[in-house]
């Protein structure tokens, strides 16, 4: 980056900044070291909450140091890589925590994953270990390992570490510990010696091997740093304040490294409580905000959308809420005005990617995202201090302000590439420097505006469609609680424009009025000719709309 050339050197979102804001942050050097100190400085206090179960931070040490001395014993060392697929349970953080002080790499799995896919990321990471459910280790993950570089297992059952069994998500039978592996909860109350602290990580150390989704080829495995990590945890921390102490409610899944950044470790460097509930289900949730009173969360604009269509929400249950915030999907800009005047918290939006390690651009707590007159997006926020985004046309060359481009991000939270993928890299981030994929553009004021994925991009008849734009209009419909939009084939136009959208609950609309409404909002080329109303749309565990899916239904 030229700084004489550059239009974005003057980095006009500091403007939008607080003081405080601005400030340099120190971030502990790791998560470990966040933990160790706010054990030390409030050992008795609630660390992990699920359901009618607690455990402290002094209790939370202990058994993660056990789960640690069991992973040292069996030969986890510094630099190791240990697999773990679970759901938002106790269990996940004390197997991250134990397999961090054993030294070793974390590679977050999506329970959601078929063998496949599993198999690819145990290769591609060379796991020796992996820490999964009973039922998915009887149910595939047993001939998965075995064909992997593995060496052993640890099994959980979700329902332990609480007594609830609340059928909405814990309905299933409890089985046997399955006989060829180790009980995660078993090893953690065993207290096993914790291992040297000659094995403590450092910032510059590889926390998490991240794979993408994969929506563009093979998955890759983003290296997020410990040292990234505690950056954003602690830009999060104080870019949104809550008090020391507060609950921090999971509910996008610890997996996701939205959830590890802005929830757990956010969390951790505060010293609060991590509210966790299994996985989404809108009852489920509602109710443990009404039981934990949570002061933060943040999760994908669809999950917000099934709160908000559950028929028992109310303004009560977000009334401890001092900050919600959405990331990891697009925010329509009426779901925002929709929520606020159902619920009223105002729905914080953020952009990031795993390769930034979570954010890079959030709405700063004092202000609201502006929309943009033009194409009607909603603004995604603005970078932080220390980081720095400019918009590139297709020569890789910077486009004024307002103008369209691909999205780059430089700052400390950028990975410094992909695991054992050096052309890969090469390609991301040349120079240090991530390109994105993403399609936006950033206003005079420093606001950023996020249009699509350079891949979902329509071509009709010579015209560009971005999906984002017409789906922002569909969720203007009353009836209309999610909306997709893709590029299927036409003889016409080479490519037409199709929604898919679910319906809110006891609302009734035809296609063909859908197709109306939006015919009257959009350029003639853009409304969608066709429109299929589907019970729910495919969604990742993230909470993502799967657009792929519905482009090539199987």
């Amino acid at each position: 980056m030229n700084p004489k050339t550059s239009v974005y050197v003057a980095r006009p979102w500091l403007a939008q900044l607080s003081e405080a804001q601005r400030a340099p942050v120190r971030p502990a050097a790791t998560v470990l070291h966040a933990f160790r100190a706010a054990v030390a400085r409030a050992p008795g206090r609630t660390a992990l909450a699920y359901f009618d179960g607690r455990l402290s931070y002094r209790e939370t040490d202990a058994l993660s140091d056990s789960v640690a001395g069991h992973l040292a014993a069996r030969g986890v060392g510094r630099g190791d890589r240990v697999a773990l697929m679970l759901q938002n349970t106790p269990h996940f953080v004390l197997a991250l925590l134990g397999a961090w002080k054993a030294g070793a790499t974390v590679v977050p799995l999506n329970p959601m994953y078929k063998s496949a896919e599993v198999a690819h990321v145990l290769a591609d990471s060379g796991a020796s270990v992996l820490i999964c459910s009973d039922r998915a280790w009887e149910g595939y993950l047993r001939e998965t390992a075995a064909a992997s570089p593995v060496r052993f297992a640890l099994t959980a059952c979700e329902k332990d570490l609480q007594t609830r069994d609340d059928p909405r998500v814990l309905g299933f039978e409890r089985l046997p510990v399955p006989s060829d592996t180790d009980d995660l909860v078993a090893v953690a109350r065993a207290d096993h010696p914790a291992p040297q602290y000659g094995r403590d990580l450092t910032g510059a150390d590889v926390a998490l091997i991240s794979y993408t989704s994969g929506t563009s080829g093979t998955p890759k495995g983003a290296m997020n740093l410990h040292r990234g990590i505690m950056y954003n945890a602690e830009r999060q921390r104080t870019g949104h304040p809550v008090a020391e102490g507060s609950g921090y409610f999971a509910l996008a899944p610890l997996f996701h490294i939205t959830g590890m950044v802005c929830e757990l470790a956010a969390c951790v460097a505060n010293a609060g409580t991590l509210v966790l509930a299994y996985r989404f289900e809108a009852g489920v949730v509602l109710d443990a905000f009404a039981e934990h009173r949570p002061a933060y969360t943040v999760g994908p604009s669809t999950a917000f959308m099934a709160l908000a269509a559950h028929p028992g929400a109310t303004p009560g249950h977000f009334a401890s809420f001092q900050v919600i915030s959405s990331g990891g999907a697009p925010v329509p800009p009426a779901l925002v005005e929709k929520f606020r005047a159902g619920f009223g918290p105002y729905l914080r939006n953020g952009y990031g990617l795993t390769e930034c390690t979570a954010p890079c651009a959030s709405v700063p707590p004092d202000k609201e995202a502006p929309v943009d007159p033009a194409s009607g997006t909603l603004s995604v926020g603005v970078p932080g201090p220390e980081t720095v985004v400019r918009i590139l046309d297709e020569n890789g060359e910077e486009v004024p302000f307002g103008e369209q481009g691909e999205i780059t991000v430089r700052g400390p939270q950028v990975v410094p590439g992909y695991w054992r993928m050096p052309q890969a890299t090469a390609e991301s981030f040349p120079d240090g420097e991530l390109r994105t994929g993403d399609i936006g553009f950033m206003d005079r004021d420093g606001w950023l505006y996020v249009v699509d994925r350079k891949k979902d991009m329509i071509n009709a008849s010579g015209f560009k469609v971005w999906p984002r734009e017409v789906e922002d209009v569909l969720h203007t419909h009353p009836a209309v609680r999610e909306a997709a939009v893709v590029g299927v084939p036409d003889a016409y136009r080479g490519e037409t424009v199709k929604a898919y959208v679910s319906l809110c609950p006891g609302a009734a609309a035809e296609p063909a009025e859908l197709s109306a409404y939006c015919e009257r909002r959009l350029a003639a080329y853009k409304y969608p000719r066709e429109v299929e109303i589907l019970p729910d749309l495919p969604k990742t565990t993230s909470g993502k709309i799967l657009r792929r899916e519905l482009r090539y239904p199987a």
